[in-house]
């Protein structure tokens, strides 16, 4: 059973601050994250927040106009951040506020602070310019970028106890955010072709006749750009099925602002497989009132309920 802290201590007025700082960052920068951590309790949503307000630097630092070597620096310079935490360097005072919500957070939930060196392992990747061969290849970078996030969460989240099978949360955590980031692969497809990157593993490309690339509003020519779409859209299904066996480890709240989270990516999903070439016209996104409808299924519960039917099921 991983545990969590579900109440804080008095938090000091620099903490505080430090911690609507990281809040801050995360609504204005992360509208769908914010959608699903808003569900939790105020010390979660916190930690989330500081985890996020992290996150969001290394992303932004390898997303930057600075040469490569520039932004390497600078992604070491962070992961020095993170060895200040963990040997307690970082006081209420520090004129990093993330760094000070992050270490608050970091002592009040076992946070597996490991995970954010695992994304600047995975933006390294972007700043050289590595591409992948296969969907085994993908899958190195998906876990650095997006799977470590998963685990990282569920430092925060925890499980409930007696909860079942619960050793494989950090794999079902893993998994989903695999699910994720594959749906936002497939949702930035033109954006991050007109920056000269492809994610999409090669061998894929190849398959549908899409080795061209993706540059415009239009499939390469003579390609079969819906069948490739609809090939990673069962791919990210078959990661989702077997994510969301993470919902009934969860409590409640927890677990509604990762259905919250998972559901709306899932719609976009939907969105993507009925029109695979919208991504290649403009961004897929969700209104804000099927967001709405979103966290309200995940707070009834109804998608952990009908993953421990399907559980039981197959136990029958």
């Amino acid at each position: 059973m991983i545990r969590t802290v579900e109440s804080a201590p008095h938090v000091s007025a620099p903490v505080l601050a430090a911690y609507s700082y990281c809040e801050a960052v995360t609504g204005r920068q992360a509208r769908n994250f914010a959608y699903g951590i808003r569900l939790l309790p105020t010390p979660k949503r916190r930690a989330m927040s500081a985890l996020y307000a992290f996150s969001r630097r290394v992303d932004d630092i390898g997303d930057g106009a600075l040469p490569g070597e520039v932004k390497t620096a600078r992604l070491e310079d962070t992961r020095g951040v993170l060895t200040r935490i963990r040997e307690g360097e970082i006081d209420e005072d520090d004129t990093d506020p993330v760094a000070v919500a992050l270490a608050h957070a970091a002592a009040t939930f076992p946070i597996p602070l490991g995970g954010l060196d695992e994304l600047i392992d995975g933006v390294l990747m972007d700043v050289r310019g590595e591409t992948y061969e296969t969907w085994d290849d993908l899958k190195v970078y998906c876990r650095c970028v997006a799977g470590a996030i998963g685990r990282l969460s569920l430092g925060v989240f925890g499980t409930e106890p007696y909860a079942r099978g619960a050793e494989r949360a950090p794999e079902y955590a893993d998994t989903l955010g695999l699910a994720l980031q594959l749906t936002n692969i497939l949702r930035d497809v033109r954006e991050d072709g007109e920056g000269g990157r492809t994610y999409l593993p090669s061998d894929d490309l190849a398959k549908f006749g899409c080795s061209a690339g993706f540059h415009g509003p239009t499939p390469p020519e003579g390609s079969d750009f819906a069948g490739l779409v609809h090939f990673e859209v069962r791919r990210a299904r078959a990661l989702f099925a077997e994510g969301y066996r993470l919902l009934p480890m969860l409590d409640r709240r927890s677990g509604a602002c990762v259905a919250a989270m998972a559901g709306i990516y899932r719609r976009l999903l939907d969105r993507i497989e009925r029109d695979p070439e919208a991504v290649l016209r403009g961004r897929v996104s969700l209104p804000g009132r099927e967001k709405a409808y979103v966290a309200v299924r995940g707070l009834s519960g109804l998608d952990t309920r009908h993953v421990t039917r399907r559980a039981v099921r197959r136990r029958a």
